[in-house]
This record gives structure tokens, C-alpha cells and sequence, in this order.
């Protein structure tokens, strides 16, 4: 008697745990296609809305041409910098103990509790022509704000936390024990790193590369601060959208935007691929 009430216990938990795994599957489904598909499909359907020939005339204008290599060289620049910074900052907090550690994780996530508008503004308060550094700048000539560099500065603040933030509990996880070993045996500093930090955490670092490229060739708030939106020589693909978005051009907008997109694709393609290779 007792066995059959606890089967059919049983039976009507699965049943009861069946439903509520499909609604939530349901309602995510519903949420991605709501909140993703839908509007990169009406990226597509608006960027070609108006035939194939407006659509590569659109991309191949020299202002999205020049918006395109800006987005490029500025991630070509900024992700291989983040990528020094992040690696020597998570090996520092892992590795090492120092006095000013907590402070240092705290600047590492400084950029996720502010807002991108801020981060460029605070740029422009000092090294614009107001700023702190701006009359010296140009006395002597060297213009950072409204120009690359004041684009790739902002750009590095947003961008700096992902590798870091990447690595730090990954190496946290694999602690100090081959490390130690290799001292044992002779190695030091970084002979050290290349021969057993990095084969460990290769796959986690180049995962954390994937996302601050990502985040680089998108950033809009802090990059529009500073640029300038100077056309053709400032504009990153983001700020060239919404340009033509405010113009009314908007299958040229949605063109240029679906450059963008096809970067994200990719982008995800490759973090895909590095999770999965990161999870064997």
C-alpha cells in the first residue's frame, strides 16, 4: 500500500517537474525571440528593404568604409593592451599577497558600476580644451579629445575588466600547487607563466579576448562623448548608424548596421567555440 501511494507520489512530481521545465523553456524561448531574433530579423529585412544595390551602395560609401577601419584599428589597439593589463592583473591577485589588493579588484570592476557616458565624459574634463591637461595639450600641439586617441582611451575603460574578470576566478580555482612545483624544480617568473599558467588558462583568456573585442567594436556612449562625430574621420560603425538613423536614411543605416551584426555573429561563433573547448 505504502509502495504504491510513494509511486504514484512519484509519478505526479515528474509530471508536475515536466511542466514546469516546458513553461520555463517556453517563456525563454518566447523572451529570445522577443527581445532577439525579432529585432535582428527586422535588421535584416530593413537593410535590404530597399533592393541589393542600396544596400551595397550603403556599405561601400566612404564614410562607413572609414567608420568600418576606425572600429577595426581602435580593437586592433585596445583589445591586445586589456589583454596585457588583464592577464598581469588576475595573475597579481591569484598568485601574489600585497597590501592594496581589494582596492585593485575594486578598480577592475569600476567600469561595470559606471556608465559608459560617464567614463567619456570624464576624459573630456581632463584632457579636453577645458580639462585639467587641455591648455598644455595644446600648446603643444597634441590633440587627444575629438580625436583617436581620446577614442581608444574611452574605449580601453570600458573594455579593460573583461579579461581580467575573465581569469580571476579561473585561476583562483586552479590554485598555486604546479606553480609552486615548477619553483620547486628551478623555474622562475616567467618561465613560470609560459611553461604553467598560461596552458592552463589559455582557453578562459582567449574566451575573455572574444568579449572585449566584442565589447570594443560596439561601445557607443563613452566613444560618442568623445569623438567628436567628426564624418569620416571620428565616427566609429556605431556612431556612422546612428548618424544616418537621425539623416532618415534608414535602409543605409540598417546596412552599416548589419556589419555590426555580422561581427557579433561572429563573435559568438568563437565563444562558442572557445566554451566548449574550454569545458573538455
Amino acid at each position: 500500500m505504502n509502495t504504491a501511494k510513494a509511486s504514484v507520489s512519484r509519478n505526479q512530481t515528474t509530471r508536475s517537474t515536466g511542466a514546469v521545465k516546458w513553461i520555463l523553456i517556453g517563456t525563454a524561448l518566447l523572451v529570445l525571440l522577443w527581445l532577439i531574433v525579432l529585432p535582428l530579423a527586422v535588421v535584416i529585412t530593413e537593410a535590404l528593404k530597399k533592393g541589393w544595390g542600396v544596400y551595397v551602395e550603403a556599405i561601400r560609401d566612404p564614410d562607413a568604409l572609414s567608420a568600418l577601419r576606425l572600429t577595426l584599428l581602435v580593437a586592433l589597439i585596445t583589445v591586445p593592451l586589456n589583454t596585457i593589463f588583464g592577464v598581469a592583473a588576475a595573475w597579481a591577485i591569484t598568485k601574489f599577497r600585497f597590501r592594496g589588493k581589494q582596492l585593485l579588484v575594486t578598480l577592475i570592476d569600476l567600469p561595470f558600476a559606471v556608465s559608459p557616458v560617464i567614463g567619456g565624459l570624464i576624459y573630456v574634463l581632463v584632457y579636453g580644451a577645458h580639462g585639467w591637461f587641455g591648455p598644455w595639450l595644446q600648446a603643444h600641439d597634441i590633440k587627444i579629445i575629438f580625436a583617436l586617441p581620446g577614442i581608444i582611451l574611452a574605449t580601453m575603460f570600458v573594455t579593460f575588466p573583461f579579461v581580467a574578470r575573465e581569469l580571476i576566478p579561473l585561476m583562483e580555482d586552479q590554485g598555486q600547487q604546479e606553480e609552486e612545483a615548477a619553483v620547486t624544480l628551478g623555474a622562475r617568473g616567467f618561465r613560470v607563466f609560459w611553461k604553467v599558467t598560461l596552458p592552463n588558462i589559455k582557453w578562459g583568456l582567449l574566451y575573455g579576448i572574444i568579449l572585449c573585442n566584442a565589447r570594443a567594436m560596439g561601445e557607443f556612449g563613452a566613444v560618442s562623448v568623445v569623438s567628436g562625430h567628426i564624418r569620416g574621420e571620428t565616427n566609429t560603425l556605431p556612431l556612422h548608424v546612428e548618424i544616418l538613423y537621425n539623416e532618415y536614411q534608414f535602409s543605409a543605416s540598417f546596412a552599416v548596421a548589419s556589419l555590426l551584426l555580422l561581427l557579433a555573429l561572429v563573435t559568438l561563433l568563437l565563444k562558442g567555440w572557445f566554451t566548449r573547448k574550454s569545458s573538455h
